[in-house]
C-alpha cells in the first residue's frame, strides 16, 4: 500500500509527464484540476497564475499542467488531495496513473540525524524505507561510495574522519526508482574543545526524554501541539500514538494538527528509541470541544459533508465539487460586501548588518508571510537585506503598484526605532551611530500612499521602538490625510524591544509566530491583529517586555480575504506587468560542450531577491570517466560569498530555506545561492566550467561556455542606483550577505530570545 500523505513533489519526472500528457487537454484537464482542487481556499489559484499557466503552451516544451502542479506543490498539497480532486473530476486514466506510482514510490521513513561528537566516538546513522519489494541502500560520503555501506545502519569510526566536517547520504533504490535521504552532517569536536564539554554528549550510550508532553483541552480548530524531546546515542526516534494506535506519519518529536476536529481526541503517547534502547512518554488526554461562533457564523450543512466558517473550508474527498461558503464570483454591487481593486504586499527583512548585530528570523518571517499573503491573491515582492537606497528605491517601486481602491500592505523585520512618535526603519548599512538620515521614514511612506488614493494601509513593523539617543532630531513629518483607512500593527510597544526565538534556524519572530495563525481569517484586520495581540499575551517568556501595539482609524470592516474586483482593466494590467518583472526566473537551459558532454542549468527563487543556480551533467560520452560543472566569473557587484557557491547539497548552502526549493531540484547537482540581485547593473553573465578526466588519464582538463541569463527577478527595477556615492557611506565594505553554517548541530531546543535592538547581544 503506497503512502498517500506524500508531497505532490515527491512524484517522479515520468509521473508527472504522463499527468500532463492526459491533463494538457480543455476538456477536463488543468483547468478543471485548479477549478477542483480550488475548493480549499489555500489551493485556490489568482487569475494571474492561471494565466501564467496557460501560456506555458507558447514554450517549446512547456506544460500548463506542471506549472499547476508545480504551485500545488510549493503549498504543500499531498497526493491524496491530487486523488480526491481527480475523482471528483472523474478522470478515471489519471487516478490509474496516480494511483500506480503511489504504490511504486519508495519513502525515507527514517532520516539519518547530523550529530556534533567526541572524536574517537563511534556513530550510527540509520535510513529506513518503504516501497516496493527488494529495497536496496547504497550509503555516500560527499560524492564518493562508502564501500559495503548497503545496510539501513551505518557505523562511523569517526577516529577515521579527517578535521573538516563529513557530509553522509543514503540512496535507496529498486530497479530503476531511486529516492536519496537528506543530508547527516557529522562535525567531530577534539577532546580539549572547551564546546566538548556542553551541549550534546557524545559518549552517553542510553537514551533519556528531557520533555514530556502535556495534556490540554482545546475547541475544534485549534491547533494541536505535543512535544516529547530525547536525548541519546545513537540519535533517538520518535513514533507518535493515539489511543495505542500509530499515528501515520507522525515521527517527528513535535505533533502538530493544524485545526483539530473531534476525531483528534484522545490519549496520546510517544515512543522513543534507538537502535540500543526503548522508551515510552507519559501518556497524556487531548480534549476537544465544540467552538463557540459569534451570531452570523453557524455551522453549515454543505453536499456530502459539513462545512465550518473559517479560513478555509474543510474538503471532502467524494463529496460534490465546488461546495464552498465563500462566494466565487461576488456581484460587484452587492452593497455589503467591501472590495479591493487589487492587493499588493512589500515585504522587508534585514539580517546582516555591516554595523550591527545580526538576526536571524526576518529570513523566516519574511519568506512565512509571504506564502500566507499569496493565498490571499497578494503581489507579493520580498526582498532580504538592503541598503539605504536600495530600500528606498523599493517603496518607490511599490508605490507604483498602488493605485486607487488598492490594498496596500508593508511589512518590516530588522533593527529600528522610534523617537517622538516617528518610527524608522535602520537598512544594513547604517552606521554605529546612525541617525534618521540614514534610515526610512514609515510615517513619510504612509504620506505618499495617502496621495496614490488606496482602500487600505497596512504596516505591520516587527522591530524594536526603543529611543535613539545618537538622533536629537524632531522630525517633521507633517500631517497626514484623514482617510480612515490606516491599521499600524507593532510588534512591540513604545520604547519596548521586539524578539526572535532563539529555537534553531527556522524559528520565527514572537509577532509572526503568532501572527501567521490568524492571517487567514476572514475577520476584519483590526479584529485579527486583536486576536494576535492576545496570543502573544499568553507567552511567559516575552511576558512584561514583548506586546503588540494596534493603532487604527480604519471606519470600515476591511479584510485581507476581501476579493478583488479590478476598477479598469489598463491599470491593472500596468500593476500586473510591473509586479511580474520582478518574479520571472531565466529559463532551464542546456549547454552543449565539444567533447560530448551535455549540462543542465536550472534556477530556483528564494526570495525577489535571492536566486538558486544549479548545475548538473545530463550527459557524457563514455570515453570520459568523470566530470563536474561549475560556476565561475560571477559578477563583481553581488559580492559572491565563495562558501555558497558550487555545493554538493543544498544544505550546504547555509540557508534555513532549503526545504522550500529544494524538493523541485534534481539530485546530484552542484548549487549556488545568489543574493542581493537588486544590484546587478547589466545582464546576469557567467562561465560555466566543465572540468572532465578521460578514460586511462590521470589529469583533468577543462571546457569553458559563457553564459548570460539576462536580468533575473528584481535586478529588473534597477533598484541599486548607477551612482555609488549617491548611497550614504556605510564606513566599510564587503558583502552583508554570507549565509553561514550553523554553529552547532545537535544542541538541545532550549528556547532563548534575542531581542532586536542595536548593541544588543542577549541570547
Amino acid at each position: 500500500m503506497g503512502d498517500w500523505t506524500l508531497p505532490i513533489g515527491s512524484l517522479g519526472e515520468e509521473v508527472v509527464a504522463q499527468l500532463c500528457e492526459l491533463l494538457d487537454t480543455a476538456g477536463r484537464g488543468w483547468r478543471k484540476l485548479a477549478e477542483v482542487a480550488g475548493a480549499e481556499k489555500r489551493f485556490k489559484c489568482s487569475e494571474e497564475e492561471l494565466e501564467m499557466c496557460s501560456l506555458k503552451v507558447l514554450e517549446p516544451l512547456g506544460s500548463p499542467t506542471q506549472s499547476l502542479l508545480q504551485l500545488l506543490a510549493e503549498r504543500e498539497c499531498t497526493l491524496w488531495y491530487l486523488r480526491g480532486c481527480l475523482l471528483r473530476m472523474g478522470h478515471t486514466r489519471a487516478f490509474q496513473v496516480l494511483s500506480g506510482a503511489v504504490h511504486n514510490v519508495i519513502r525515507i521513513t527514517v532520516q539519518p540525524e547530523s550529530q556534533v561528537v567526541a572524536e574517537g566516538t563511534r556513530v550510527s546513522l540509520s535510513c529506513w524505507a518503504t516501497g516496493p519489494s527488494g529495497l536496496t541502500y547504497q550509503w555516500f560520503c560527499g560524492k564518493q561510495e562508502v564501500p559495503g555501506a548497503t545496510a539501513p545502519e551505518l557505523l562511523v569510526d569517526t577516529a577515521a574522519l579527517p578535521g573538516l566536517p563529513q557530509w553522509f547520504i543514503c540512496r535507496v533504490s529498486c530497479g530503476a526508482a531511486f529516492a536519496f535521504s537528506r543530508w547527516a552532517h557529522i562535525q567531530v569536536k577534539r577532546s580539549h574543545s572547551p564546546e566538548s564539554g556542553s551541549g550534546y554528549c557524545p559518549n552517553m550510550v542510553g537514551l533519556q526524554i528531557l520533555q514530556q508532553p502535556r495534556p490540554c483541552c482545546l475547541a475544534e480548530g485549534d491547533p494541536l501541539v505535543l512535544e516529547c524531546r530525547a536525548q541519546g546515542n545513537p540519535p533517538p526516534q520518535y513514533q507518535w500514538f493515539r489511543n495505542r494506535r500509530p499515528v501515520e506519519g507522525a515521527r517527528d518529536p513535535r505533533l502538530q494538527v493544524q485545526l483539530v476536529t473531534t476525531a483528534e481526541r484522545g490519549t496520546y503517547s510517544c515512543r522513543v528509541f534507538n537502535l540500543f534502547h526503548e522508551l515510552w512518554s507519559q501518556e497524556v488526554d487531548v480534549e476537544i470541544g465544540p467552538r463557540l461562533f459569534a451570531s452570523g457564523a453557524p455551522w453549515q450543512d454543505g453536499v456530502g459533508g459539513r462545512y465550518r466558517w473559517w479560513h478555509r473550508p474543510i474538503a471532502v474527498l467524494g463529496a460534490v465539487a465546488n461546495t464552498s461558503l465563500f462566494t466565487d464570483s461576488p456581484e460587484p454591487g452587492s452593497s455589503d460586501q467591501l472590495y479591493a481593486t487589487d492587493k499588493v504586499a512589500l515585504l522587508l527583512g534585514n539580517m546582516h548588518y555591516m554595523h550591527h548585530k545580526h538576526l536571524r528570523a526576518p529570513m523566516v518571517d519574511v519568506h512565512a508571510l509571504g506564502a500566507l499573503l499569496q493565498q490571499l491573491d497578494f503581489k507579493v515582492v520580498s526582498l532580504l537585506d538592503l541598503r539605504r537606497d536600495e530600500m528606498q528605491m523599493a517603496v518607490d517601486e511599490f508605490l507604483l503598484l498602488l493605485d486607487k481602491g488598492v490594498y496596500g500592505l508593508l511589512y518590516y523585520a530588522g533593527h529600528g526605532y522610534e523617537n517622538f512618535g516617528t518610527s524608522f526603519m535602520v537598512p544594513i548599512d547604517a552606521p554605529g551611530s546612525y541617525t534618521s538620515a540614514h534610515c526610512l521614514c514609515v510615517q513619510h511612506v504612509l504620506q505618499r500612499m495617502q496621495q496614490r488614493r488606496t482602500g487600505l494601509n497596512i504596516f505591520l513593523l516587527d522591530m524594536c521602538r526603543k529611543r535613539n539617543l545618537n538622533d536629537d532630531v524632531v522630525p517633521q513629518v507633517g500631517a497626514l490625510e484623514v482617510t480612515a483607512n490606516i491599521v499600524f500593527g507593532y510588534a512591540t510597544c513604545a520604547d519596548a524591544e521586539a524578539y526572535e526565538l532563539s529555537q534553531d534556524e527556522l524559528s520565527n519572530g514572537v509577532f509572526v509566530t503568532f501572527l501567521k495563525r490568524w492571517l487567514l481569517e476572514d475577520e476584519k484586520i483590526t479584529v485579527l491583529l486583536d486576536k494576535v495581540a492576545e496570543d502573544m499575551g499568553t507567552l511567559e517568556l516575552t511576558r512584561g517586555r514583548q506586546a503588540l501595539e494596534l493603532r487604527s482609524n480604519l471606519s470600515e470592516r476591511r479584510a485581507l480575504t476581501d476579493p478583488i474586483c479590478s476598477s479598469g482593466r489598463a491599470e491593472s494590467s500596468a500593476r500586473n506587468l510591473q509586479w511580474a518583472k520582478a518574479h520571472v526566473l531565466p529559463e532551464s537551459r542546456q549547454l552543449r560542450f565539444d567533447c560530448g558532454v551535455t549540462v543542465q542549468l536550472g534556477f530556483a527563487a528564494e526570495f525577489s531577491n535571492i536566486m538558486i543556480i544549479y548545475t548538473r551533467v545530463l550527459a557524457a560520452p563514455g570515453h570520459i570517466a568523470e566530470c563536474v560543472a561549475r560556476l565561475t566569473d560571477l559578477p563583481e557587484e553581488l559580492d559572491v560569498d565563495l562558501k555558497c557557491i558550487n555545493r554538493e547539497s543544498p544544505e550546504e548552502l547555509g540557508s534555513p530555506l532549503v526545504p522550500t526549493w529544494s524538493v523541485t531540484c534534481p539530485s546530484c547537482c552542484l548549487y549556488s545561492r545568489l543574493c542581493g540581485l537588486q544590484r546587478l547593473r547589466q545582464e546576469l553573465t557567467f562561465t560555466v566550467c566543465l572540468q572532465l578526466r578521460y578514460r586511462g588519464g590521470a589529469d583533468f582538463v577543462e571546457e569553458q561556455q559563457v553564459v548570460s541569463v539576462g536580468r533575473p527577478l528584481i535586478s529588473k527595477l534597477n533598484l541599486s542606483p548607477r551612482d555609488p556615492s549617491t548611497a550614504p557611506a556605510s564606513g566599510g565594505s564587503g558583502s552583508p550577505l554570507s549565509a553561514s553554517p550553523p554553529d552547532s548541530w545537535g544542541n538541545s531546543p532550549d528556547v532563548n530570545l534575542s531581542p532586536e535592538v542595536p548593541g544588543s547581544h542577549g541570547v
